[in-house]
């Protein structure tokens, strides 16, 4: 997604929009979690204004994600509004204001710093997904639910439960 500096200088200060989308799937082999990314819609506007560029701009899309539990895949729906200032003088000193060191502004790589950077730490699955994915069962193994637990006696503890038992009917049926 490139903006060609003589189109701005051209708009004498006027907004100049954009819309485009963006394939950034090569940010899945960098060291991160996203599994997969589709297309990125970015849509906004470019302002020059003498030697500062601001881009006004919001990232859409929908990438893939591990679930925090299971690990299987959490479509994960986002939009991102940014603002990136950019700068054609050389002599720029703020750490906040990027450097054009060309004719033309490539926002690909500040698409794809904001989409890492508002990447989730975790996302979970719907209960659904997550029991149709569950493994109940497996090599000497098998999965009891908190439900199941507190219904379930200690096998050590069977003999008091059943001693406790005859003692509650022999008072109920004293009573």
């Amino acid at each position: 997604m490139k903006i060609y500096l003589q189109k701005l200088k051209q708009s004498h200060g006027e907004p100049m929009e954009f819309e485009e989308v963006v394939n950034i799937s090569d940010i899945v082999q960098l060291d991160n979690d996203i599994r997969e990314i589709t297309p990125v819609k970015v849509k906004g506007f470019a302002k020059l204004d003498g030697t500062e560029v601001m881009c006004d701009f919001t990232i859409k899309g929908e990438m893939i994600l591990p679930c925090a539990r299971t690990l299987v895949d959490v479509p994960y729906d986002f939009s991102i509004h940014v603002i990136e200032n950019f700068s054609t003088s050389p002599y720029q000193q703020d750490d906040e204001v990027h450097v054009i060191d060309s004719e033309v502004l490539d926002l690909v790589p500040y698409i794809k710093e904001n989409v890492l950077l508002e990447t989730p730490f975790r996302v979970f699955a719907s209960r659904d997904e997550l029991e149709a994915n569950t493994i109940e069962e497996g090599d000497g193994w098998t999965l009891i639910t908190e439900e199941e637990q507190t219904k379930k006696v200690d096998p050590r503890l069977e003999k008091l439960k059943a001693l406790l038992d005859d003692n509650s009917k022999d008072e109920d049926s004293k009573g």
